[in-house]
């Protein structure tokens, strides 16, 4: 059976061949421009997306999807900005039976067709970018620049990433093949065989406070691409950012001919528990979860009908033995702690040093020297709030502030939390993150996850003995992303060989402008479903293979 491709992917040829050379290159190539200015969006471009934003706001939200005609609104703004957006609702039987129903005319589209269909979803997405970045802005507590590359640009290039895994595997195979088999003296046996990319059925993504767009697109795009209908149940705190994104691509499935509850929004009310509903309904075959780690395990134990893809919580760790550069070095660690006030789930938390210091360009440093000199960074990067703020953000929401109140009561503060009042947003919630000291003993406060501006630094009796704790805390708890600093490369090696064995992706020797809580979609890795803090990598062939079949037919030829 040929597929005859819809033109949208004539249209976005080009841009989906590139994608498809950069996943196998591992180079740098972005596809959609992340700065902000003027000169690259136009001179209105960020006015109008922010008045496009507002427009939202104390209203109906503009969705025409199956539902009971109900509306909710469950926002609260980290910048204590007024929200009251009201939703459409529906429950999970409606919206599963609503998904089905789209399903076939979808999986017959076929391959071609559908990646060019969702590669018109990203780019009408990139035409409404800035509208975008300011949901994803003032639901997350980001900061506007970081709302446009992480909740915008990047988020439109990890989707992109996934439609061209995807692709690869729908296409590894021929759509038919001639089989021909010598049969002795007799006509040979001769049969035409037809093999069809089959969907596992209705998916599933559940999305995060956080990092609404980021982290739902992979899947999102993942799942509709390899012809599954998908169920958008964002965070209660974080419905705008998915509610756009389930709005144009509605608006572009009903242009191209689809039925548009191919994708569909399912915001819940308080207390109703649709996230695990859904989860759990025999026609779910696929679920995609970023959050907690409890919540997460929940979802693998339970959805047993599904599969399930989780992004959960870990122990980023970062190795101390040397450094040829001490200041770049600690302006590295301050940025990356300071950044989102440390709310990103890539962040360092436990940074191992040797008791008795560390050797660097500028003479031997004690431990206490080490720690202040990070703690200097942070504090510079946060002393003038109308410049903190850009890069703090606001805090997402009050179990982060609790950690804050409860952390005061262990170790010794090399550097303590403050209030800041946000400049323009008099009612945003800002803290500036704090520094604990620890002994390698107290096992028990850094062997957890403190989400948020909170990290540790922890006297170890050597490196080798800091490679150790890294390898215990990685390998029970997990971590997303792992760090080391050293001149002598058997260290280097000594931290590969731990980052390998415990399934966690390594920097070595970060002092410039690459940081270890920031991955590039089409080269860096982000999880590796190799540790407990992930179960499946963003993004890879494992990611998007197992979301459809292969059903094949065959007759004589």
């Amino acid at each position: 059976m040929t597929e005859t491709p819809h033109p949208l992917h004539d249209r976005h040829a080009d841009t989906l061949n590139r994608a498809l050379t950069a996943i196998a290159e591992r180079g740098y190539w972005s596809a959609y421009p992340e700065s902000p200015s003027p000169r690259v969006y136009g001179e209105t471009a960020a006015a109008d997306g922010k008045a496009a934003f507002e427009a939202y706001l104390n209203g109906d939200f503009p969705l025409d999807q199956p539902g009971s005609g109900d509306r909710v609104a469950t926002e609260a703004s980290p910048f204590g900005l007024a929200l009251n957006v009201r939703y459409p609702h529906a429950g999970a039987d409606e919206l599963v039976a609503a998904a089905s129903a789209a399903l076939p005319a979808w999986r017959d589209a076929g391959p071609q067709t559908r990646a060019g269909v969702c590669l018109e979803i990203l780019d009408r997405l990139h035409k409404h970018v800035f509208e975008l970045a300011n949901a994803v802005q003032f639901t997350s507590g980001q900061a506007f620049v970081m709302a446009f590359q992480a909740g915008g640009t990047h988020a439109l290039d990890r989707a992109l990433e996934a439609i061209a895994y995807a692709y690869a595997e729908m296409t590894r195979l021929p759509g038919t093949a001639g089989w021909e088999k010598p049969a002795g003296k007799g006509d040979p046996l001769r049969m035409t065989k037809t093999f069809h990319v089959v969907p596992r059925g209705v998916a599933l993504v559940i999305g995060c406070n956080t990092f609404p767009t980021w982290n739902s697109y992979p899947g999102l795009f993942a799942s509709l691409v390899t012809g599954n209908p998908v169920v958008v149940k964002p965070h209660p705190r974080a419905v705008l950012p998915l509610a756009i994104t389930v709005r144009y691509a509605r608006e572009v499935l009903a242009e191209a001919g689809f039925d548009p509850n191919l994708v569909l929004l399912a915001p819940e009310a308080p207390g109703e528990r649709l996230a695990s509903t859904l989860a759990l309904h025999p026609a779910v075959k696929i679920v995609d979860f970023t959050g907690s780690t409890e919540y997460g395990d929940w979802l693998e134990a339970n959805a047993r009908q599904a599969t399930v893809y989780t992004e959960k919580a870990g122990l980023n760790t970062v190795v101390i033995d040397s450094t040829d550069d001490f200041a770049g070095m600690c302006r590295n660690l301050g940025f990356t702690l300071t950044l989102y006030s440390g709310q990103m789930c890539t962040t360092s938390q436990n940074l191992l040093i040797p008791s008795d210091g560390i050797d660097t360009d500028q003479g031997h440093k004690s431990f206490d020297e080490v720690a202040a000199g990070i703690a200097a960074a942070v504090g510079k990067i946060t002393a003038d709030p109308a410049r903190g703020v850009e890069l703090t953000g606001a805090i997402v929401n009050d179990g982060v502030l609790e950690r804050l109140d409860e952390v005061t009561k262990v170790g010794e503060a090399v550097l303590e939390s403050r209030v800041v009042e946000h400049p323009s947003y008099p009612g945003a919630v800002v803290r500036t993150p704090t520094i604990v000291k620890l002994a390698a003993g107290d096992t028990g406060t850094y062997s957890r996850e403190w989400f948020g501006p909170i990290s540790f630094v922890i006297a170890t009796d050597s490196t080798a003995h800091g490679l150790e704790i890294l390898r215990s805390t990685v390998g029970e708890k997990g971590a997303l992303t792992a760090a080391v600093y050293s001149t002598d490369e058997a260290v280097l090696d000594a931290a590969e060989a731990a980052a390998v064995d415990t399934g966690v992706h390594l920097s070595c020797n970060l002092t410039g402008g690459v940081f270890v809580n920031q991955s590039a979609a089409f080269s860096d890795f982000h999880g590796s479903g190799a540790n407990p803090a992930a179960n499946a990598a963003l993004t890879d062939g494992a990611y998007v293979a197992n979301r459809f079949r292969i059903v094949q037919s065959r007759r004589p030829a």
